[in-house]
């Protein structure tokens, strides 16, 4: 497929969108289905999985041509699975999208070869690849006034097409992806189904789970009682997850919740704001070690932290956190009465010029101002203690004057 000589009004328009990729996402809803195609080819092309994972899901054709886009423009692992995230997230939809119109993943090479040009092209022909609203399949309502009402559309599986070349020594990227796809699903229906004979289970630690990443849904849901521990570290999880979590009936009365290793640099605090509020006269333990968490994410979950009335043990190192934002954090824990053991990062301010190297001494100075504010706050009894990665070995070293 070649994108030869586009008009300059759709070329700018495209970049324009992709520069800021939120608000790509959020323009899905309004944007001309003229648009979809060249706006896809150029967040395949710049590697954009996040816009790539929201377009499958409002994806205005009844076939996603994506086999002839991949031999043009190279398979690409990240563009692939975003795709089948997409379309993962699309079919767990109770109520689908109103533009929604997908039902064929066509992975085949060779299939639908002009699909992207015509479209980048906005040719005059480009009439015939379009779908008449009648011939997909919805539900409609009785008549009022004369006109018939829209209602949801009609939930209809998506087929997959794929060419097969099975023989000995063959290595095809894309259909090893499509059966770790299938034994992924499986492990997520095998393993969370076994949630559904435990009726008393309280205490669920998932460690290390490769498959959790976008279907924390799909193993929460059975739970069959009110968990009292929760961890789920070193996981990939979604903003999703975090947003699923937060509204899950079955963790409104968690003592110790524990999200370390989780990756939540780039994930809004706001579900995890809304979930401390949930388990706020419950909570006892919280750790989101090594959690990549900055300053402005802190002051998010700060004000629900507060509320946690019977808090016992804060866990925050292993973030890059400011001594500004370490004051901040003392000043606001006196009203958490319970709270007795804090183990905080080193603050930013003792790394040294060279990124990653730790400087003892100076720190040593910040953690005695940071005990002198405990004294004055009248918490001289609190037992707050850092642990840093070792400058030689990269292990976690715990550090008390």
């Amino acid at each position: 497929m070649s994108v030869c000589g586009p008009p300059r009004l759709l070329e700018l328009a495209v970049q324009s969108l992709l520069k800021d990729e939120a608000l790509a996402i959020a323009a899905l809803e309004l944007l001309p289905m003229e648009l979809f195609p060249p706006l896809f080819v150029a967040a395949y092309s710049g590697r954009q999985s996040k816009t790539l994972k929201a377009m499958v899901q409002a994806w205005p054709f009844v076939c996603l041509p994506l086999g002839a886009l991949m031999k043009e423009k190279q398979f690409h692992q990240e563009n692939f699975q975003a795709v089948l995230s997409g379309l993962d997230a699309l079919l767990s939809q109770e109520v689908r999208p109103r533009r929604w119109r997908l039902q064929v993943l066509d992975l085949r090479k060779n299939a639908h070869q002009n699909f992207w040009t015509v479209w980048s092209d906005t040719r005059a022909s480009l009439c015939s690849l379009m779908v008449s609203e009648d011939t997909r399949p919805v539900k409609t309502k009785k008549k009022v006034n004369g006109s018939r009402i829209r209602a949801e559309q009609a939930l209809v599986p998506v087929e997959v097409f794929i060419d097969l070349s099975l023989k000995k020594g063959s290595c095809d990227q894309l259909l090893t992806s499509l059966i770790e796809k299938e034994e992924e699903e499986h492990c997520v229906h095998q393993f969370s189904s076994q949630f559904l004979s435990l009726h008393h289970l309280q205490e669920l630690c998932l460690d290390s789970i490769p498959f959790l990443q976008g279907r924390l849904h799909h193993v929460l849901r059975c739970l069959m009682s009110s968990l009292k521990i929760l961890w789920i570290t070193n996981c990939l999880l979604l903003e999703s997850d975090l947003m699923y979590l937060s509204q899950c009936p079955n963790i409104s009365e968690l003592k110790d919740l524990d999200l370390s290793g989780v990756n939540l640099t780039s994930i809004s605090l706001e579900p995890l704001r809304d979930l401390l509020e949930r388990v706020s006269t419950t909570l006892q333990t919280l750790g989101l070690i090594d959690c990549g968490i900055v300053d402005h994410q802190l002051t998010v979950i700060l004000p629900s932290l507060n509320h946690c009335s019977q808090l016992t043990a804060l866990k925050l190192y292993g973030n890059p956190i400011s001594m500004s934002m370490l004051k901040n954090l003392q000043c606001q824990n006196i009203r958490l009465i319970n709270l007795s053991y804090m183990l905080y990062p080193g603050p930013l301010e003792s790394n040294q010029d060279i990124p990653g190297n730790f400087h003892l001494e100076r720190f040593a100075h910040l953690h005695n101002k940071l005990k002198w504010m405990l004294h004055e706050l009248g918490q001289a009894n609190m037992d707050w203690f850092s642990s840093n990665p070792c400058y030689h070995c990269g292990d976690s070293t715990f550090y008390d004057p």
